[in-house]
């Protein structure tokens, strides 16, 4: 598959997936959300998370709050604290002022308190604005926030991607932008969702949202190395396939994991992703890839390009599942230097590539 079929698949897939989600949404709703908002769908989920104890809770929120009104102390002096205790999970009812301060939001907010309502007033690219509305229907449309057309929701979501696509014209709008707006909003008020979508799309994702997908190859190409490192059986089976990053982790990617995992997994790796940043990503998809493709005897019967490929659109539950995502996630036999050396070496290898014909 090409890259540009590739960029066009991504632009067209969470449309599609929308469509078929809200041509039986009316027939597979309930009226009581679960609690995480869901009245129906994929992430619908009704029966009480097992939970730690009221009092370790207790204790984990009066933790953060000492953090967040500390936070500049913490992040300068004690981050190794501040990352241990992301890894264990943020307090429900502290992690979106969490989320806010780790990914630099609250300081991008600060120095411009005024500009989100500025970017609203602007008139936008009428291109961009035809897009953003195409899509608003298509986030988690099963969601209490979203399910309304046009609802408060929607109305919310298009404001956030359309500061951003006026803030940031060379990117305009990116279709993978609006399943993570759209995960923000349902945590924090519009302008700070916005102020985190700002950081994620030029920090954490630097240069995945630009055309050519570039950035989102070299990131693939360092996948499979480190999956060699940590999975070489899987990297080799890839390999013998011709199962490019590209075709599977596509998704996982641009969308920063929205799109894949269950809501309990999502909220944990979420927490780490915004304090340790894209590692996280590469994290999470190698205990998928060898959760998916670890053993044996499923990569035999994945005897092609097709039959891997289903396996990882559909990993199995219990790899996907939130205390196994994460213990493995944190036992990778990974370091730091890793990821910088691999990094380095991909990033070196593309540069030195050929330019391509008619790019």
């Amino acid at each position: 598959m090409s890259l540009q079929k590739s960029e066009k698949s991504l632009r067209s897939a969470g449309g599609e997936r929308g469509d078929q989600d809200n041509a039986s949404i009316c027939s597979s709703v309930t009226t009581q959300p679960d609690r995480h908002g869901f009245l129906g769908g994929a992430q619908y989920s009704p029966e009480p998370k097992r939970t730690l104890s009221p009092s370790t809770i207790l204790k984990r929120e009066q933790k953060w709050l000492r953090m967040l009104n500390n936070w500049e102390a913490f992040m300068s002096k004690n981050y190794k604290k501040v990352r241990e205790r992301c890894r264990k999970g943020i307090p429900a009812s502290v992690r979106p002022k969490a989320w806010l301060y780790l990914c630099g939001g609250q300081l991008l907010l600060e120095k411009h308190p005024d500009e989100y309502e500025e970017l609203l007033k602007a008139p936008g690219d009428p291109k961009c604005m035809e897009d953003i509305r195409k899509d608003l229907h298509r986030q988690f449309p099963y969601h209490e926030m979203f399910i309304r057309e046009e609802g408060l929701g929607q109305q919310e979501l298009f404001c956030v991607l359309k500061a951003y696509s006026v803030l940031n014209p060379k990117v305009g709008y990116f279709q993978a932008q609006a399943p993570v707006a759209a995960f923000l909003l349902m945590h924090m008020p519009a302008v700070q969702a916005f102020w985190c979508l700002v950081s994620i799309s030029d920090k954490y994702l630097s240069g995945y949202y630009n055309p050519g997908l570039e950035v989102l190859q070299r990131d693939g190409d360092i996948l499979h190395a480190l999956l060699r490192r940590t999975a070489p059986a899987v990297q080799r089976h890839l390999a013998k396939h011709r199962v490019e990053p590209v075709l599977y982790a596509t998704e996982w990617f641009l969308c920063a994991l929205t799109r894949t995992l269950p809501w309990d997994s999502l909220l944990r790796v979420w927490d780490c992703f915004l304090c340790e940043g894209v590692k996280v990503l590469f994290k999470a998809s190698l205990v998928i890839l060898a959760g998916a493709l670890g053993s044996a005897k499923v990569r035999k019967r994945a005897s092609g390009l097709c039959e891997t490929l289903e396996l990882l659109r559909h990993p199995p539950d219990h790899v996907l599942a939130e205390e196994y995502l994460v213990y493995h996630m944190h036992r990778l036999p990974l370091t730091e230097e890793d990821f910088e050396f691999e990094h380095q070496r991909q990033t070196a290898r593309r540069r030195a590539m050929p330019a391509r014909s008619g790019s």
